[in-house]
């Protein structure tokens, strides 16, 4: 058995995150090349306009912070039908901004709240955890839409839409969080990796949710499903307390 300290296991991690970060870079530049189209999430919302821009009609925006127009002598032509340019500076510059700002989120998370990041990834990894977090993200999903929707026909209860709204997406970001930790674990245990800290594993679990983000036309599913069961992870565990979510505290 090969020992955890050889090189070949040393640059493991290292190597995996490298290649994370390589394949959600050329998933960008695909998403980019198929255009503002529905439903390519990450080329019509997260990417600027800018971004988006066509090769022979570029915006006063697009060289607000990049006046050496660097990134239009990287931009290829593509013979497949239905692509537009490929521009890998552009797809470079997404990748640093959406991946880093959702790999900062994740670890933040891990960081202030150790013990409930760990007691809702124990819950996630029990048997059924999956399905039992994307049940209950579906119906708290379908509550706060049906909360949402009755609120907006009051004047007096229209500024909780936002509170609603807040909540929704603080516990979407705990949850996804969690996720992200437990993708590095079962990465560690599949691909029989050495121990490595935390911090490192849900770095590269981060960067699987990004990459699920921008694979095109199946992204924003990809993306809907993780953030569902990051809801209902939440929820399930009550943001990670270690009680757990139970009928039972209704009787006492």
């Amino acid at each position: 058995m090969t020992d955890a300290s050889t090189p070949s296991n040393r640059w493991a991690w290292p190597l995996l995150i490298g290649v994370l970060a390589l394949a959600g870079i050329l998933l960008a530049v695909a998403d980019i090349a198929l255009g503002p189209r529905w439903p390519s999430p990450m080329a019509s919302a997260a990417y600027p306009p800018e971004v988006m821009a066509s090769p022979g009609t570029p915006k006063q925006e697009a060289f607000r912070f990049d006046r050496s127009r660097f990134g239009d002598r990287l931009i290829f032509e593509t013979p497949i039908a239905g692509f537009g340019p490929l521009n890998p500076y552009r797809a470079l510059q997404a990748f640093l901004s959406n991946g880093a700002g959702l790999v900062l989120l994740a670890l933040a998370a891990l960081v202030l709240f150790p013990t409930r990041a760990r007691s809702a990834v124990e819950r996630l990894e029990a048997s059924r955890g999956a399905e039992v977090a994307i049940g209950a993200g579906l119906v708290l999903v379908l509550l706060t839409l049906a909360l949402i929707t009755l609120l907006r026909f009051t004047l007096v209860f229209l500024p909780v839409v936002p509170v609603v709204l807040g909540a929704a997406l603080i516990a979407a970001l705990f949850g996804i969080a969690c996720i992200a930790l437990a993708i590095g674990r079962l990465m560690r245990r599949r691909l029989h990796l050495p121990p490595v800290h935390p911090l490192i594993a849900a770095l590269a679990g981060a960067l699987v949710v990004f990459d699920l983000a921008v694979i095109p036309y199946a992204g924003v599913f990809a993306l809907a499903v993780v953030a569902i069961a990051g809801i209902g992870l939440a929820v399930v565990t009550r943001f990670g307390s270690a009680g757990g979510w139970t009928f039972g505290d209704l009787n006492w």
